[in-house]
């Protein structure tokens, strides 16, 4: 999928440090249960993600995400992020990527997992 924006966990971290994306977890609940969560993600599973992303929607209204910021997806290996990526891009949105690697990744990198 090569129109699918991807980027490594370090470099997401830094996004994050830098206050210059929204991370969004897209893993299940009973995954993220298991595994801990990230610090400072938002969690919205990968069947609520066109809807809550809407501009219109109530995570935009309520400040939980930044229309102005890229979103970064994560998943558990990299999969459905991509997948995801690639089905929101072809709806229309536009500055939106994925982490390599997904929580795997995640869980090796600077990011504080809780």
């Amino acid at each position: 999928m090569s129109d699918i924006k991807t980027i490594n966990a370090d470099e997401a971290y830094q996004m994050v440090k830098e206050n210059k994306c929204n991370l969004i977890d897209i893993r299940e609940l009973n995954e993220l249960e298991l595994t801990g969560k990230v610090e400072g993600a938002n969690h919205i599973p990968m069947g609520n993600l066109e809807v809550l992303l809407d501009p219109h929607s109530d995570v935009y209204k309520n400040g939980q995400i930044d229309k102005d910021k890229e979103v970064v997806l994560f998943c558990a290996g990299g999969i459905r992020s991509e997948m995801s990526v690639k089905s929101l891009t072809d709806k229309g949105f536009k500055n939106i990527s994925h982490i390599e690697g997904g929580f795997g990744s995640i869980s090796n990198s600077s990011f504080k997992i809780v």
